[in-house]
Order: C-alpha cells, then sequence, then structure tokens
C-alpha cells in the first residue's frame, strides 16, 4: 500500500500507549498499526505550510519568505515573555496575536531525558508533553496570557533546564523524578505577577510510548538529503519514528516534505 502527502506533526491520542496518526490531506495512517513493518520513504518536494508553494523550507515547515512575514513563525511563538498582545501592540498579525495568546497557558515541568520547564497554551496539554516524549509532567501554573508563562518560564529555567536532549529521550535514558516536590521547590522563583496561579494541589501525568526497541545510538534522517529510505519501524517516541537500523526520524524536522510511503 502506498500513501503520499505533505508531512505534518503527527496528530496524537492520549491512552496507553499513546496512539499516532500521520494525517495527510485525503487521507491518513494509524502509525502504531506498522510497529514491526517494513516501511519505505521517498522525498518527492517541497511544500511550505503555508504559501504551498515548491519552495526550500526554512524552519518550522515554511520557506524563508513566510517564515519572516506569518505571525505563526513570530519570535513570540519559541519565546513566550516577548508577546505583547496583552498590550493590545501588535507584533506581525494583532488579531492572530490576541487569538492565541490572550488565552489561559500553562507552565509545566516534564521529564523526557532530564526535568525541564516549558509553556504551552492549556488547550495542548498533555498534546505538549506527548510530542516532546516526556514520560512524567505536571503544571506548576495557569496564568491567563502567554507573556506571564512567558516570564514565568524564564524566571525558572535558571533553575532548572529548558532544553531535552533528544538523544537522551529516545533511548530510553531517564531518571523517574518527584515532580511534585519539584514544583514545590520552584515555587520560591515564580515572579510576583504569577504567585496567584501557582497550582497546590495536583499529581503527575505519566505517559506510555509504543516502543518496542529503543536506540543504542541514534541516527537523525533527513529525506531530503538521503532521497529514499526504507527501514522497520519499532517505535514512536515524541514526533519521532524509531526504526531497527537506529535511524530516527524527527516528522516535525520534515515537515513541508512531500514524502510517498510504501508499506510492506
Amino acid at each position: 500500500m502506498t500513501y503520499q502527502g505533505v508531512l505534518t506533526k503527527m496528530t496524537t491520542e492520549f491512552s496507553q500507549p499513546i496512539q499516532y496518526y500521520l494525517v495527510f490531506e485525503n487521507d491518513f495512517i494509524h502509525m502504531n498499526q506498522l510497529l514491526n513493518k517494513t516501511l519505505r520513504f521517498q522525498f518527492v518536494k517541497h511544500q511550505c505550510l503555508n504559501c504551498k508553494l515548491d519552495k526550500p523550507i526554512y524552519r518550522q515547515g515554511f520557506c524563508k519568505s513566510c517564515f519572516f512575514d506569518i505571525p505563526q513563525a513570530a519570535d513570540w511563538i519559541m519565546k513566550p515573555e516577548l508577546s505583547t498582545a496583552h498590550l493590545d501592540k501588535e507584533d506581525r498579525d494583532l488579531d492572530y496575536e490576541k487569538k492565541v495568546q490572550l488565552q489561559p497557558h500553562i507552565v509545566y515541568l516534564a521529564n523526557s531525558s532530564n526535568v525541564k520547564v516549558g509553556v504551552t497554551r492549556k488547550s495542548q496539554v498533555p498534546t505538549r508533553w506527548i510530542d516532546q516524549g516526556a514520560h512524567e509532567a505536571i503544571e506548576i501554573v495557569e496564568v491567563p496570557n502567554r507573556y506571564l508563562a512567558g516570564i514565568t518560564e524564564v524566571a525558572l529555567k535558571a533553575h532548572v533546564a529548558d532544553k531535552t536532549n533528544w538523544r537522551k529521550m529516545l533511548k530510553n535514558d531517564v531518571e523517574e523524578e518527584n515532580l511534585v516536590a519539584w514544583r514545590n521547590t520552584l515555587k520560591q522563583y515564580i515572579p510576583q505577577e504569577a504567585q496567584q496561579y501557582f497550582i497546590e494541589n495536583n499529581s503527575e501525568t505519566t505517559i506510555e510510548f509504543p516502543v518496542l526497541q529503543y536506540p543504542e545510538k541514534p541516527k537523525s534522517l533527513n529525506f531530503e538529503k538521503v532521497g529514499v529510505y526504507e527501514g522497520v519501524l519499532k517505535g514512536i517516541k515524541g514526533q519521532y519514528l524509531i526504526f531497527e537500523d537506529n535511524t530516527v526520524c524527527n516528522i516535525r524536522g520534515n515537515e513541508g516534505s512531500v514524502v510517498s510511503i510504501d508499506i510492506e
């Protein structure tokens, strides 16, 4: 069976284990059903996720001109503390920025390769944790806008990591942590403006991923560079496909690539 489409972030369903779906314009693949099957990928072309043109992908699935123009790729996406919609101040598109920034946001702790702090919209819990390959996570504060979440993250990352080591995450080289204890320890560092939003009583969320075999030495796959790749799917964690030969494919890192997929 052959599928073809532009790669975008896999859709997930929270269950034990997580269910993954690769969604194309007119079809989808339930990836969990492909474990232990041989998949053959062939790069076809680029397709910018915004303008849909066959132009080289710059970042986040967008061509260079779109990346520096559209609000979905503005600096405040990666740096929430730069959000200005709460001040009624436009960056690229105030209507879009108000829609995204002026809604409840969560500052959380997640344990994937190590304990790290992060920010996401409340509507993206637990999707954000799944995408990061976290096997446990907990909310610290729930604030009414992205700016407050951003300044809280900046304050906390002076005391806890804010990055994931993707190789450790994929090798499952992680230790169990008491995230409730971490949350309580970090409370003192929350900025005054966000102190009232601290979440006192909650517990960790645990996440199980569909992985039959973890890679010993993960090798990253870029479809554009290799052209064609064939391998036996052994697991899915975060947004990574894990293959029997230690090759791993970050679907997010390949967004905007049109590929054909043959399933044996």
